[in-house]
């Protein structure tokens, strides 16, 4: 009840309540409803309470960022007439045309009779009671050397111009000219990146953080809009960035980073593993590559599996992979599952190697060889199983790997966020500084890569 707005339970009412409902407003009541913020606005717009000095919303695109921080003016404006606020964008152009005149900018949200007056040629807003807004450019952080403020909203800190630390600057500035008034507030929205003063931010204590998805504000999105961009960016670094409003950042000294997996991705839709037939020996499985329009049959299909050591231990790696005619590997599927009892793990792994089709499973065997492929032979008992030792550490093993990627021969068949958050995780040398405490989707990972690319097997080619 408490992540939905009023507005989203008002809509669960039938027609003919809400109809009888309008009906017995006044006019001007209507226009007032229209305007109460309190009622539209998700949990995730509104100020948080206590006394804060930093609300900083990080949210994806769509998400009513904008419409958050101008509410968040127009409630403090038409209450104090003492407030002074400063207004500060990526340059005065996008604070003009995004936070005053955009859609959900202040003079668009303000009720007629309330609209404050704007004069653009003195770049300030002024509401009837004496409030001010006053605009500035991030780019241009002297403009925010000396005036004094009792407020501030910065929109999309993210773009700020920094390559001279004009940014950081502006943010500082901007930080030291709030001393009006009893409790100085400041209010950033944004769509996250990896930028220093974003990170500086979110480690930052005191620092009020709202998070929230482009799919939260579903109700007044485009169904074709909302379609499309779950279809084209669902589980990419864009889209998680863009979309979810996750702050993704590359671990310094990391074997991979989040650029060389995205160069290698070809796409959710850019792959299709078609089932093999039971044709005899000429049937095959294939890759429908749509964006050169050829294809290039795959040869092998190998899951690799990195068992856990315990049922409330970490998760099962597996990960399914394919080596392409074209010499090339393809990771198809990330099935790994977490803190699953052996019988639990087993089945996924067996369900993975029927769905497509797999030639042989690579599990590693340190945590036990003889359980590891009885437990797999009690899913399957025709699972053709492959018991590998560690001799080197995960890192070590990746390693290898990951020059397979830097050399442009694996390929993802799509995302797979978990995977791919624990490969940049991984740091040159030894060590893990991704999620969870080991690395296990991507240790079966290496498994299987390592069988198709590394190994000593080779398999016959027409060239």
């Amino acid at each position: 009840m408490n992540d939905i707005s009023e507005a989203e339970l008002f809509a669960e009412w039938t027609a003919r309540e809400r109809n009888a409902f309008f009906s017995s407003l006044t006019i001007k009541e209507q226009q007032e409803f229209f305007h109460r913020w309190h009622f539209w606005a998700r949990p995730g717009q509104r100020p948080p309470a206590g006394d804060w000095s930093i609300w900083l919303i990080m949210a994806g695109r769509g998400f009513g960022k904008t419409r958050a921080g101008a509410e968040w003016v127009r409630q403090i404006a038409e209450g104090d007439g003492s407030a002074r606020f400063a207004l500060v964008g990526a340059n005065y152009a996008e604070t003009r045309t995004v936070m005053v005149e955009g859609e959900s900018g202040l003079l668009s949200i303000a009720p007629p009779d309330q609209r404050p007056a704007w004069e653009p040629s003195l770049k300030r807003l002024t509401w009837e009671n004496g409030a001010q807004a006053h605009l500035y450019s991030a780019a241009e952080p002297e403009g925010l050397r000396g005036p004094q403020h009792s407020h501030a909203w910065c929109d999309e800190i993210a773009k700020w111009m920094n390559n001279a630390g004009q940014a950081e600057a502006a943010w500082d500035n901007l930080k030291m000219g709030l001393r009006l008034g009893f409790r100085p507030q400041l209010v950033a929205t944004t769509t996250p990146r990896p930028v220093a003063l974003v990170r500086a931010l979110v480690n930052a204590d005191g620092v009020v953080i709202a998070r929230g998805r482009t799919q939260d504000n579903d109700l007044h999105l485009p169904v074709a809009f909302l379609t499309t961009m779950e279809a084209d960016y669902r589980g990419t670094r864009l889209g998680r960035q863009e979309l979810d409003g996750e702050l993704i950042e590359d671990v310094e000294g990391a074997l991979w980073t989040r650029a060389m997996i995205e160069g290698c991705r070809v796409g959710v839709n850019a792959v299709r593993v078609e089932p093999r037939r039971d044709t005899g020996a000429g049937s095959n499985r294939s890759l429908d590559f749509a964006r050169d329009e050829r294809e290039a049959g795959l040869v092998r299909v190998v899951i690799g599996v990195d068992p856990p050591a315990s049922k409330t231990g970490d998760a099962c790696g597996i990960i399914v992979a394919g080596l392409g005619a074209d010499g090339k590997a393809y990771v198809l599927a990330d099935c790994s599952v977490d803190k699953a009892s052996p019988e639990t793990w087993a089945r996924k792994v067996a369900d993975a190697a029927d769905r497509f089709d797999a030639d042989r499973v690579i599990a590693e065997a340190n945590q036990g060889g003889a359980m590891v492929k009885s437990v797999l032979h009690a899913a399957k008992i025709s699972l053709p199983v492959k018991l590998v030792h560690a001799a080197r550490g995960k890192v070590a093993r990746a390693e290898p790997v990951a020059a397979l990627y830097e050399n442009d021969r694996v390929h993802h068949a799509g995302a797979f966020p978990q995977l791919e958050d624990e490969m940049c995780g991984l740091l040159i040398g030894g060590g893990y500084e991704g999620p969870g405490r080991s690395p296990d989707r991507a240790d079966a990972l290496d498994w299987a890569l390592t069988e198709l690319m590394l190994g000593n097997e080779r398999v016959p080619r027409v060239r």
